[in-house]
């Protein structure tokens, strides 16, 4: 981890170095903006973290299922881990903490953290086409218009594909099994890591569509992501970038950022690699580097800020859920004492 922490502040120096940008200038950034803009926009976090946890209950078996408040804690204290831990490694977290705190099974936990993020890649991937294609038509648009129809018409492929995946991956799968089966490429270190990932996703996305329904998944992914471009609009609007930012614009230049600290390359907390992204998503839509880098390190901390608090209450929560449970059992085991059982005579 402090190998990653180290390259996230070299890639956060060389992006301020060629941005132009100073730590004051990043802190008067900090400092402009309106209270009522963080409170929002916190709020705004917090609804989303509630509707992923809908999701994720939706495609937890029915008999595994835990409460929506435990749901909400585990999702918080993974969310955390997976923000801030190099390379994406946090992701496991979230299999971890329901196996340890809910009793789900580590299947039926793998199996909705990979549907959930399918669903995450198709509906992002799908927003991000619509924005670039539209943007590419209009003024502000700083580049060859044939380089955001292009992108657009590519990350419309994707969002299809990761839409293929989720409800049909199982059968995508076979055909590649059959395919590092016949080549004889399962028998290498490489095949047969591939192989075994491609069992355990058709197994998982068979499991985690047992009961869950496409229409309200789809509805929920839209509205988490919704949200989610609507906190980076207010919080770019907030730290000073035109009025000429709207939410497509934000949708666009934010999801770049959100791409780049997807790829699993992010260094600690996505440092350097979400304003990279941050930088050339708006500056393909004419923010100068300056205004873009400044803006994009604030969301950020403004982001990570929302992200340890949330995550510090998720971790409270799941530390007294247990203890909640045996304190419950305690006072059962004390009332069968205390009550003997009446004698039917």
């Amino acid at each position: 981890m402090a190998l990653s922490a180290a390259a996230g502040m070299a890639l956060l120096v060389v992006m301020m170095v060629w941005g132009g940008v100073s730590p004051a200038d990043v802190l008067r950034t900090l400092l402009g903006l309106p209270p009522w803009v963080f409170l929002l926009c916190l709020a705004i976090h917090i609804t989303i973290y509630c509707l992923r946890s809908l999701r994720f209950l939706s495609l937890i078996p029915r008999h595994q299922r835990p409460t929506f408040t435990a749901m909400t804690a585990v999702s918080a204290a993974h969310n955390l881990a997976s923000y801030v831990l190099p390379a994406k490694s946090g992701e496991a977290t979230l299999v971890l903490y329901l196996k340890g705190v809910c009793r789900v099974s580590g299947a039926a936990g793998l199996a909705s953290l990979i549907v959930a993020r399918l669903y995450d890649f198709a509906v992002m991937c799908g927003a991000m086409a619509l924005s670039s294609i539209w943007l590419a038509t209009t003024r502000h648009w700083d580049a060859p218009p044939w380089m955001g129809l292009a992108g657009g018409a590519g990350l419309g492929l994707a969002s299809a594909l990761f839409l293929l995946l989720a409800l049909r991956g199982e059968r995508v799968m076979g055909p590649l099994r059959l395919g590092l089966r016949t080549l004889r490429l399962d028998r290498t270190r490489l095949g047969k890591k591939v192989y075994e990932l491609s069992q355990r996703t058709s197994d998982a996305l068979r499991l985690a569509r047992g009961g869950a329904s496409v229409p309200g998944l789809l509805a929920l992914t839209a509205l988490v992501w919704t949200g989610v471009f609507v906190f980076y609009a207010l919080l770019a609007r907030g730290f000073g970038l035109p009025e000429r930012i709207g939410l497509l614009e934000a949708t666009f230049g934010s999801g770049l950022a959100v791409m780049s600290n997807i790829l699993p390359v992010n260094a600690f907390a996505g440092f350097g690699t979400q304003e990279t992204g941050w930088v050339l998503g708006f500056g393909l839509l004419g923010i100068d580097r300056e205004s873009a880098f400044s803006t994009g390190l604030a969301v950020h901390l403004v982001q990570l800020a929302n992200v340890c608090l949330l995550g510090l209450a998720g971790h409270l929560v799941m530390g007294a859920l247990p203890r909640r449970k045996q304190e419950a059992a305690a006072r059962e085991r004390a009332a069968g004492v205390s009550d003997p059982p009446q004698d039917a005579g």
